[in-house]
């Protein structure tokens, strides 16, 4: 088996682990004498898998009773409309834009109210989070808005704003399961799963109880937080297979130890890389120090050129996937929570030696 070191912004590489306990049970799960990909949703073996990994997302997240946890699809992009469906009743809310999906989130609120643009980081090529303070906020909107982590530019909050007691909403689309959260701060938590939970086709959502049921009523009956939370996920065929998938990963989280250790690893992941960016002549990171994420780090050289010369030969020593976004070219290495260790050491011995032989 000849496997790269896969540094995806999404779909993301998994941990070899869930993909190998996968592969075994690809043919059949269990006794069932069939696959998790042919089996009914309302079979028992199937209600077994989603009652699992919704238990298992409970622990891992230390979620309370007051919350629902909906498995969702659609992706992130449709809860940029479901949120302001289902939450809006002064139809005012605040969001703050970091990035490219925050700017698509308040567009798609926009279409059902006022929204506010708190504060934005485009100016510097969202290369920062603002700072924010609680007299920002409007006391009288119906949430305020964050993406917690921004993929694209490799930026993330390391504090929650003060929104005092208007819900706040984060899309955590490419952070979940990375860092250690207290979800009693928000009202709701969504993310697409294909970077840090399983398979593209999955979107969970956390929502506080009480920001159930209020829907607009031109809410279309899948985008009603109620359908899904009356029906336990299961109004319609949900994504079973990526379910299926997140529970493995799920587990194999939960036999590491939990939040609190891929934390750790996570963060000795980021700063091994981090640090080499921080000594290097040639390479450079592009986000402000105090607001690094610990999941996608973008870099770049003082040249387009060096820039493709890095990903081509990069690809050629297994290392794939480091091409920057479209929008803002150079280099990204996203390493989630399934990125090996030796993945970032790899890249960093690489990046010296191109380096060394480039000057």
């Amino acid at each position: 088996m000849n496997r790269v070191y896969n540094f995806s912004a999404g779909p993301s590489c998994l941990p070899l682990e869930a993909l190998e306990k996968a592969q075994k049970e690809l043919i059949s799960y269990g006794s069932s004498g069939m696959s998790v990909m042919e089996m009914s949703h309302r079979s028992s073996d199937f209600q077994n898998i989603i009652d699992n990994c919704e238990a298992l997302l409970r622990k891992l997240l230390n979620i309370g009773d007051n919350y629902k946890v909906l498995f969702l699809q659609g992706g992130a992009s449709t809860q940029f409309a479901m949120v302001p469906l289902n939450l809006y009743k002064n139809k005012k809310t605040d969001y703050v834009l970091t990035g490219v999906w925050s700017k698509k989130a308040a567009k798609e609120a926009g279409r059902y109210g006022d929204v506010n643009v708190v504060a934005s980081s485009e100016d510097k090529t969202f290369s920062y989070i603002p700072e924010l303070s609680a007299d920002m906020f409007s006391k009288d909107a119906d949430y305020v808005h964050i993406t917690h982590n921004n993929t694209i530019y490799g930026t993330r909050y390391t504090t929650l704003p003060d929104v005092g007691n208007v819900p706040l909403v984060a899309d955590m689309s490419s952070s979940i399961l990375s860092q250690e959260i207290d979800v009693n701060k928000f009202g709701i938590i969504y993310a697409g799963a294909q970077k840090n939970m399983a398979p593209a086709g999955l979107t969970v959502a956390i929502v506080r109880e009480d920001l159930i049921g209020n829907a607009l009523d031109i809410t279309p009956t899948m985008l009603n937080y109620q359908t899904h939370a009356d029906n336990g996920s299961m109004f319609n065929t949900p994504p079973t297979f990526a379910i299926y998938m997140c529970s493995l990963v799920c587990e194999w989280l939960d036999k590491l130890g939990g939040i609190k250790e891929i934390q750790k690893v996570n963060e000795y992941k980021a700063g091994l890389l981090y640090d080499f960016l921080d000594s290097s002549s040639m390479f450079k990171g592009t986000v402000e120090k105090k607001d690094r994420s610990l999941m996608n780090v973008p870099f770049v050289t003082d040249s387009d050129e060096l820039n493709a010369k890095f990903i081509k030969e990069a690809k050629e020593n297994g290392l794939v996937n480091l091409k920057g976004h479209r929008s803002v070219g150079g280099m990204r290495a996203s390493i989630y929570n399934a990125m090996p260790v030796d993945g970032v050491k790899k890249l960093v011995e690489f990046m010296k030696k191109f380096e060394t032989e480039n000057k």
